[in-house]
Parts: structure tokens; C-alpha cells; sequence
């Protein structure tokens, strides 16, 4: 009996390693996108919190609707 012989489920531990990689880059995928965004808000935010250190009151864009 040698250590190197073939298993029967190979085809299995193959299947789930896919299926574990997939998850994981996901799971990758999604905390860079939150992190990006998290990045995006936190700089918007010094931006209008700068904006309203130096005394300026129309630091945050107001948009209206068009009344036509």
C-alpha cells in the first residue's frame, strides 16, 4: 500500500476547492468594492467638513427638481 495512490473522490476535493475559490473571490471582490466606497465617503465627508470649518454655508450641493 503506497501513500501515492489515486482516490475516488478527487473529483469531489476538486469540485469543492472550486467552489471554496469562487467564494473566496467574492468574498474579495466585495470588500474591496466596501472599501473603495468606504474610502469615497470618508473623503467626501473631510471635504465638507473642511468646507465647513472655514465658515462657508453651501458646502453640501442642493439639488432641486425642475418645476418643468
Amino acid at each position: 500500500m503506497s501513500g501515492n495512490a489515486p482516490r475516488d473522490d478527487d473529483d469531489e476535493d476538486e469540485g469543492d476547492r472550486r467552489i471554496t475559490n469562487i467564494v473566496i473571490g467574492i468574498f474579495v471582490v466585495a470588500v474591496i468594492g466596501i472599501g473603495i466606497w468606504l474610502v469615497d465617503a470618508l473623503l467626501e465627508q473631510r471635504r465638507l467638513d473642511d468646507c465647513a470649518a472655514q465658515g462657508r454655508r453651501n458646502c453640501a450641493p442642493v439639488t432641486m427638481p425642475s418645476s418643468q
